[in-house]
């Protein structure tokens, strides 16, 4: 008896509503152990940053239908906390493109479990490999030819498109020679690493007009001459121009087509933002598809408007005191996920049209899978045209909690 009762009292006392200060200690317990797990596994990437191309599944993935289009995302991944899009320690560091390589297999492969054929890398992935004043950091290129090889054969594996997004300080339309030169050393230097990957034609380099310097049209002369006289083959073989916001328009990127045979990339919120001409979409659309060369599948990139209002703290200048301000949403924001009703009709719009998609939302992968879900659940007609399945479960990519930083 004396020993079930003691039985009984250990039964009890396990049963026990854990205090508030108990809860307190097992969370903290679980999140250091949860940031050793990540150190640990951060320092066998740096250690071995191949390691992820080695361990890949190489598989082949079921090809993609040569009727479907792809709808692709940008560079972070949101829905699996700890992927990286690229090396970005400090140069104190050492950071190498090496590592790059081994954070977008991981991406791959992630891309593979999740059916998603489309990604656009990050510009930075080879960190500082043109900085002029880094010499050190110049070859980083040819040391990965290897490596570069291997990723390449990869995303061939997965059957990924890829492509980059030279950042807004790529400007071939300056007055400044310095700018000009050190925004084509960048483009070389994106385009050999695709040549290095082995990519296909489709691989492409997107980039701006740039400054229009309150004239657009000289701004579109000087692009022109840039391309014509400076640009290599290998460049030219890669670039893509397209329309922006809030300086050259579609309109001026078809001028510019039309004295480059630069092909063009079309941005359906740019295109709503600046339209002085007040082209009409879907014509537009359309002519800039016929830019493309002839085997290659165009692209195009789409997005909503953020309609959110925000509120943002900020000191008052004659009280001195913080205050609450209602700041109202810029049209030329992206929204977190795109709007279904509003994409699902411009998708049945473009029915006719042949182009893969590339969504630049801020919740990125996120609202890829939110999109197949709302085309699965909203537009069953549309679904066979983006290879969504309409006899599986919805997709989840779970909730995603990130840590403030410390």
């Amino acid at each position: 008896m004396l020993i079930e009762h003691q039985n009984y009292c250990m039964a009890k006392q396990e049963k026990k509503p854990l205090t508030d200060k108990q809860k307190a200690a097992r969370q903290r317990e679980a999140k250091l152990a949860q940031k050793q797990a990540a150190a640990e596994a951060e320092q066998r990437r740096l250690t071995d940053p191949m390691e992820a191309v080695h361990n890949a599944d190489w598989t082949p993935v079921e090809p993609w239908p040569a009727d479907a289009m792809r709808l692709g995302f940008a560079v972070k991944v949101l829905g699996q906390p700890g992927l990286k899009s690229n090396d970005s320690r400090r140069h104190q560091q050492n950071p190498h493109l090496r590592v790059s390589i081994g954070y977008l297999a991981e991406i791959f492969g992630y891309l593979r479990r999740h059916n998603i054929r489309m990604y656009r890398m990050s510009s930075d992935v080879a960190p500082y490999v043109t900085h002029p004043d880094m010499p050190r950091f110049h070859g980083m290129i040819r040391e990965c030819r290897d490596a570069l090889t291997e990723l390449g054969r990869l995303a061939r594996t997965y059957d990924i498109r890829l492509s980059f997004h030279p950042s807004q300080y790529i400007i071939l339309n300056s007055d400044n020679d310095a700018l000009t030169q050190k925004s084509i050393a960048d483009l070389e230097a994106q385009a050999e690493i695709l040549d290095s990957m082995g990519c296909g034609p489709e691989a492409k380099l997107i980039i701006h007009v740039g400054g229009a310097y309150g004239d657009r049209p000289s701004g579109c002369s000087r692009w022109v001459k840039t391309y014509n006289t400076l640009l290599s083959d290998r460049v030219k073989a890669r670039l893509i121009l397209e329309n922006d916001d809030i300086r050259f328009s579609a309109a001026d990127v078809l001028s510019i087509y039309e004295r480059t045979g630069v092909p063009c990339v079309f941005d359906y919120q740019h295109h709503w933002c600046m339209n002085p001409e007040r082209l009409p979409l879907v014509p537009t659309l359309e002519r800039f598809l016929k830019t493309w060369p002839e085997g290659v599948r165009p692209k195009m990139h789409f997005s909503c408007a953020r309609t959110e209002m925000r509120e943002l703290k900020r000191k008052n200048r004659k009280t001195g005191l913080n205050e609450t301000v209602l700041q109202p949403p810029v049209w030329t924001g992206h929204a977190d996920f795109n709007n279904p009703f509003e994409t699902i009709t411009f998708l049945r719009s473009i029915q006719h049209l042949e182009t893969d998609i590339m969504l630049e939302s801020k919740a990125k992968d996120l609202s890829l899978i939110r999109l197949r879900n709302d085309i699965a659940r909203y537009a069953s007609d549309l679904a066979a045209r983006y290879n969504i399945p309409l006899n599986a479960p919805l997709e989840d990519a779970e909730e995603v909690v990130e840590e403030p930083e410390e």
